[in-house]
């Protein structure tokens, strides 16, 4: 029999969450952020659940084409432009709508040669110091966007450095929305502004007490990422339950092993972990090779949470290449003696209906969601789970 890891994307919720999304933002239309293949869940595994989408947005002209090849006919916005004039070629033929944030795309789009003049999202640098142009240059930039015939229809865009939480004590979007606000207030064209944290978090408030910020909030698009994919995008503060997503990637295995330690006997590599008392140790198939994180914590003082057969327990010693060790302590308070090839959630949801929200498990090996859905291996077989949630 093959490797029992397996990781399975979840349709249905796939779907609620994109309506959660739309029910944060009802009078806006939705970008489904499918950057990093759909945040490591799959295009073609994601796309029937999240085709009720006004567009898809993403990075890279390979994985547009991808869209493209599924018969997607709607919009596909490349969110960081064309990386060299050629790029432009393929933006005609896939008919690709693309981020201009600097001179130089401005300059490409000049000398391209076109009979179909161009959709393009103009991006502001409001705050974030990434991609785009200053406020001061914005609207420069704007006008020869606008003196240029390749170029069709010019819409404005900025992104969010602090929409999960506070900046200095302040609402952590405030300042940019004002800077957005300041330097396009008569310009014509639809506005993005709003990533997950922002539709769910702003995208409603009239917190900024300023009319034309609110507007401008609103806009025309929103663009979810990883609240699609059903994390929290502004973890501890709240989890992914208090928005009501889903998770739509469960990560899970199987017990291969079970050992008896006694105490002062020491788990795994480095012996970070020494039982304090006899203790029953599962050990799982599944590793950094697997992408799970290896500097996920299994000491004596912490563990990582995991599930088996339904019950949270916790890691014990240091994740190896291809395994993992777990306390059964608590599973089998709860059910009686585990036994080889039960069930292991490395995160999301058990057979038995618990959840393992995958923020928890980011929190504990102190990264994000993104990293541990982007970073699933390529060894690790995928399913997708048509069925209800």
């Amino acid at each position: 029999m093959p490797r029992p890891i397996l990781a399975t994307v979840h349709a249905p919720a796939l779907r609620h969450n994109l309506a959660r999304a739309r029910a944060a933002a009802p009078d806006t239309r939705v970008w489904a952020v499918v950057k990093a293949n759909a945040y490591g869940h799959g295009i073609e595994r994601v796309f029937d659940a999240l085709r009720g989408a006004d567009g898809f947005a993403l990075l890279d002209l390979a994985e547009a084409e991808r869209l493209r090849a599924l018969d997607w006919r709607g919009p596909i916005l490349l969110l960081e432009g064309c990386f060299e004039p050629r790029d432009l070629e393929l933006c005609s033929r896939l008919n690709l709508w693309h981020a201009v944030h600097c001179e130089e795309q401005i300059d490409w789009l000049s000398r391209h040669k076109t009979q179909t003049p161009h959709r393009v999202f103009l991006k502001m640098n409001s705050g974030m110091n990434r991609l785009g142009f200053r406020p001061e240059a914005f609207r420069a930039a704007w006008t020869r966007l606008n003196a240029l015939p390749q170029v069709d229809e010019i819409s404005l865009m900025t992104h969010f450095s602090d929409a999960d939480g506070l900046r200095m004590g302040a609402d952590g979007i405030a300042h940019q929305v004002a800077a957005f606000v300041q330097a396009t207030h008569d310009l014509p064209g639809e506005r993005s502004l709003c990533n997950s944290a922002a539709t769910l978090r702003h995208a409603l408030s009239v917190r900024l007490g300023d009319e034309a910020s609110a507007q401008a909030l609103a806009a025309d698009w929103v663009r979810p990422g990883i609240a699609v994919y059903g994390s929290a995008p502004d973890h501890p503060s709240h989890r992914a339950a208090d928005w009501g997503l889903q998770p739509t990637l469960t990560l899970s295995s199987r017990l291969i092993g079970l050992q008896q330690v006694a105490q002062g006997e020491s788990v795994g590599y480095g012996s970070t972990y020494v039982a304090a008392a006899p203790l029953h140790v599962g050990v799982v198939a599944c590793g950094y090779a697997d992408g799970y994180p290896r500097h996920a914590p299994g000491s004596t003082e912490h563990g990582a949470p995991v599930l088996v057969n339904g019950v949270r327990t916790r890691l014990v010693g240091r994740v190896s290449m291809d395994m993992l060790a777990v306390d059964l302590t608590p599973v089998e308070a709860a059910h009686g003696p585990c036994a080889l090839g039960d069930e292991v959630v490395l995160w999301g949801r058990s057979a038995r209906g618990t959840v393992l929200p995958i923020d928890e498990v980011a929190q504990a090996a102190g990264t994000l969601s993104y990293e541990l859905m982007c970073a699933v291996a390529p060894r690790v077989p995928f399913a997708v789970d048509h069925g209800e949630t």
